[in-house]
């Protein structure tokens, strides 16, 4: 499939660069969406998952997948929440393990793959409707692609899904956010999954390995020593190859969307396989220059975030 050229997209002047893009509306958005109704519901393996459902008794559903360290009740989620509802879906998001405001039961957390437990919420979701579309955003994005791939054909309600920001190759990715320039980021996201980890400790003693807490210097350093092993890979290398998201793009059966920023700063080169695009029958890929990292704000306030906009295109056109 080619790529998507009639690009439309026109960033804040102000919003110069892709750090500004992401930084802003991470800090600064404020999105007002209706109360959800919550619901907690049971793993096989004796944990828990938080659901937030929007429901205004529509026969289709969009659920949507939260990034690294985020939640049901982000900015960004609840625009997206408010999109779709103004378009006349019903909604549900919900909360990756330890995500919530409870920490889950088990050892395990969640991670770039685990795509077990987003395949529980899909059956749980399952109900009237007609439809069902996915929609990511970051990590959630991985997730939403690598399960569509792995499912193929075999969930006859999905209809089409939409990956925002995703790190669709994540060795590469977890080195571009080591970099210098992205210190800010990735020194953030550390002090929450090390925070996590001593939490969890306390809950799981001699589970887990805290003496190796003082070499994590680096994102891939903590999937090395914590999220790799606690999740049954050797390690971060065997983590990421397993778990990449662009190997599975050719089995993907259903029409997808992948929305990646030239500029965004968390993203490595091989998150933008043009050539691979040429190649696949349902995986539509749109790069626009701007954009940042979960970013795309609009250029007016009157206007919708260019990603909800795309989100909502994407999955209510006729292909």
């Amino acid at each position: 499939m080619p790529l998507v050229e009639n690009i439309t997209y026109t960033r804040p002047k102000w919003l110069f660069n892709g750090h500004l893009e992401t930084i802003y509306p991470s800090l600064f958005r404020k999105v007002v969406a209706p109360n959800p109704v919550k619901e907690r519901i049971s793993t096989s393996d004796g944990d828990f998952l938080d659901l937030d459902w929007y429901r205004q008794n529509k026969s289709k559903l969009v659920i949507i997948s939260h990034g690294l360290e985020g939640s049901s009740t982000r900015a960004y989620m609840l625009g997206m929440v408010n999109k779709f509802l103004k378009e006349g879906y019903d909604v549900l998001t919900w909360n990756f393990r330890s995500c919530s405001n409870e920490m889950n039961k088990q050892v395990i957390f969640y991670h770039s793959g685990a795509t077990y437990d987003l395949d529980l919420v899909v059956k749980h979701s399952y109900g009237s409707y007609e439809e069902i579309n996915l929609v990511g955003f970051s990590l959630g994005g991985n997730l939403t692609l690598k399960y569509l791939g792995e499912k193929g054909n075999s969930l006859p309600k999905i209809h089409k899904g939409v990956a925002i920001s995703v790190p669709l190759h994540l060795a590469s990715s977890s080195k571009k956010i080591s970099e210098t320039s992205n210190t800010l980021y990735s020194q953030r996201f550390l002090r929450s999954l090390k925070k996590k980890v001593l939490d969890k400790s306390a809950v799981h003693p001699g589970q887990i390995p805290l003496e190796m807490m003082k070499n994590i210097k680096t994102l891939a350093d903590f999937d090395d020593l914590f999220t790799g092993p606690l999740h049954g890979f050797a390690d971060a290398e065997e983590y990421y190859e397993v778990n990449s998201s662009l190997y599975f793009l050719d089995q993907v059966k259903v029409p997808s969307l992948v929305l990646n920023a030239l500029n965004d700063p968390f993203l490595s080169d091989k998150c933008f396989p043009k050539t691979l695009a040429k190649s696949l029958d349902m995986v539509y890929f749109e790069f626009p220059n701007h954009g940042g990292h979960v970013g795309f704000s609009p250029a007016t306030h009157e206007k919708t975030y260019y990603s909800e906009q795309r989100a909502v295109e994407f999955i209510s056109t006729v292909i």
